[in-house]
């Protein structure tokens, strides 16, 4: 992995320091122009009552990554993105291991930003499938 790669990674994880990305250890572990990728271990602190992956921690690592990726893309001394919309699609149980998501940009607009985000497991089972809105606002 090249230095600057491994710089901005360094970077979003200190930026996720104190939020709840931190809090369900949400790493950042690969980027590129049109995408971002993070693993979420699975155990009992993201499991539902029935032992299993909670859809709110899909949708939080799913929006985690939306997000950020918009807000890689911009200029973040003038503007930021902020997330509009998030629908995701819970297609297969997780009791334990680790999720990776992926986020990439399918539309990349100047006030508007659309984004998809697959999580899959170990073997590369889709987990849950997200569509994410981010706007971009002036700050």
């Amino acid at each position: 992995m090249d230095s600057r790669k491994e710089q901005q990674l360094a970077a979003l994880n200190e930026w996720s320091r104190n939020t709840m990305m931190e809090t369900l250890q949400i790493v950042f572990t690969d980027m590129g122009d049109d995408y971002l990728t993070a693993t979420m271990p699975v155990d009992s602190k993201v499991h539902q009552p029935l032992g299993m992956l909670h859809g709110g921690a899909s949708a939080a690592l799913a929006e985690s990554l939306g997000s950020c990726l918009s807000n890689i893309v911009i200029d973040r001394t003038k503007y930021a993105a902020v997330g509009t919309n998030l629908t995701c699609n819970h297609l297969k149980s997780k009791r334990e291991g680790t999720v990776t998501g992926t986020a990439r940009l399918l539309r990349k607009g100047k006030s508007l930003h659309y984004t998809e985000i697959e999580i899959r497991d170990e073997k590369n089972a889709l987990i849950c499938h997200a569509t994410m809105s981010n706007m971009v606002i002036t700050i």
